[in-house]
């Protein structure tokens, strides 16, 4: 049975889904992504030696902002109180990369995975805004929804 997407009417159009009657639920969500670059961009980035500043306080900031910004960049998202937002960076030198993980939690009756997936890509491309004078070869990549709970889907763990 092909499940019916609730962001199109029934003619086809994109609508906001109406969450009126949806419950008030706890929701969190978990998204991440992975920024890889030269090895001697991390080190400069890991000693604080980047000509614009604090590349992870900065990228923290734009992460936060991003997931509170998400109803003003994505059309169909919902403005949501969000009551939480926790932007983590996990360095890993041997492949040189930066993993950025964003939860994000809500009490609300629709769920934050738009929120947490646009708070870690804001962190990334800030991460390369700030570094880009020194590595064009940044790639940002592995944008994912890691977890999402709350709500009538209930659990979602990736495996």
């Amino acid at each position: 049975m092909e499940e019916k997407l609730s962001h199109f009417d029934e003619k086809g159009s994109a609508q906001m889904v109406d969450v009126t009657d949806k419950a008030v639920t706890k929701r969190r969500a978990i998204a991440q992504a992975i920024v890889k670059m030269n090895p001697k961009t991390l080190k400069l980035i890991m000693d604080k030696g980047i000509s614009k500043g604090d590349v992870f306080g900065v990228a923290t900031v734009a992460g936060v902002m991003g997931a509170k910004q998400t109803p003003t960049l994505i059309p169909m998202c919902h403005p949501l109180n969000i009551t939480s937002v926790n932007i983590e960076f996990k360095i890993d030198v041997n492949l040189s990369t930066i993993q950025i993980d964003a939860i994000v939690g809500v009490t609300g009756q629709t769920g934050v995975e738009m929120e947490a997936l646009t708070a870690v890509s804001v962190a990334a491309l800030t991460i390369y805004d700030m570094c880009k004078s020194v590595d064009k070869e940044i790639v940002i990549t592995d944008i994912m929804l890691i977890e999402k709970s709350g709500g009538k889907s209930g659990l979602f763990k990736r495996n």
